[in-house]
């Protein structure tokens, strides 16, 4: 509740919490209501300017546009949850392996990283699509694993400085697990960093789901999603160039409240930027302080 406090002080946070709540609200509504059904069309109202029957108008097959708007903010979300949770889960794994005590684990997987960052998205979805086809799967896989990577690669230092710390060698020498060390003491550290790497993942992912759907090899056709109203009016931008600004309007509008949400989240979990959770990490590190001169004078005593 403190970090949405802070978000919301500032502007670009109010801006994001307005724009991702309406976008989740919509979601949620497309489910039991939209203005027309996705499949009413009418040949006689193609490219139809906006009215009173349709807000938005209709693209080339009649549909309406602010329903098939509002049907993709539903599967634009599902994209969006489901890639950044593959991230964050390949991101941990990775970040786990680098700060391990195995050596050699360590700068294998550096290694590994460094190889396979350098593949583009593109290519790992092209290469996903020949055996599955279109499908969601292939943009939440491709993305998920890039945007994995990019998240280990740039959280390896902070970690690391974690990791080399001296109450998580104490807490080690006691016995921790560590993937309870890696929960418990070196993740908070990397939040800052982490928070800003995965919402520039979801807006990416957004902007993902519209470049991959284009080509063909993302959201399926028949299936809305805003990269699929783009696709479909874009041939036709010319002649019909609103058709094209309402889709992507919303995805640019999207992505900024994205990226504008993780800057205000990294100075919420900021501890140079936020006097309050300053002061509870301060309070934290004395107690693990304690814990760790405790801990040493009892592997002392004889």
């Amino acid at each position: 509740m403190n970090v949405l406090k802070s978000i919301w002080a500032h502007a670009q946070g109010r801006y994001a919490l307005i724009v991702l709540g309406a976008w989740m609200l919509i979601a949620l509504v497309s489910l039991l209501w939209t203005p027309h059904s996705l499949w009413d069309t009418d040949g006689y109202r193609v490219w139809a300017a906006p009215s009173r029957d349709h807000w938005l108008g209709t693209d080339g097959t009649g549909a309406d546009v602010l329903s098939w708007l509002m049907a993709g903010s539903r599967t634009n979300l599902l994209i969006v949850v489901l890639t950044v949770g593959v991230a964050a889960v390949i991101g941990l794994l990775l970040i786990a392996a680098m700060v391990s005590n195995a050596a050699m684990l360590s700068g294998v997987t550096v290694v590994a990283v460094d190889a396979l960052i350098s593949i583009p998205t593109v290519l790992i979805a092209l290469i996903l699509a020949v055996p599955v086809g279109a499908s969601i799967a292939v943009i939440v896989i491709a993305c998920g694993l890039g945007y994995g990577l990019n998240l280990a690669r740039v959280s390896r230092p902070q970690a690391l400085l974690a990791a080399r710390s001296d109450y998580v060698e104490a807490a080690r020498a006691a016995g921790i697990s560590p993937w309870r060390v890696l929960v418990s003491h070196i993740v908070p550290n990397t939040l800052p960093t982490m928070s800003v790497q995965l919402s520039l993942s979801a807006g990416t992912a957004v902007l993902a789901e519209s470049g991959l759907t284009y080509l063909g090899i993302g959201v399926p056709s028949g299936v809305p999603s805003w990269g699929h109203s783009l696709a479909t009016s874009v041939t036709f931008i010319s002649l019909h160039p609103l058709t094209a600004f309402w889709p992507g309007l919303v995805v640019t509008g999207v992505v900024v409240a994205l990226n504008l949400f993780g800057d205000a989240l990294r100075e919420a979990a900021d501890p140079l930027a936020n006097p309050a959770l300053r002061q509870a990490r301060l309070r934290q590190e004395k107690t693990r302080q304690l814990q760790s001169r405790q801990l040493q004078s009892k592997q002392v005593r004889p």
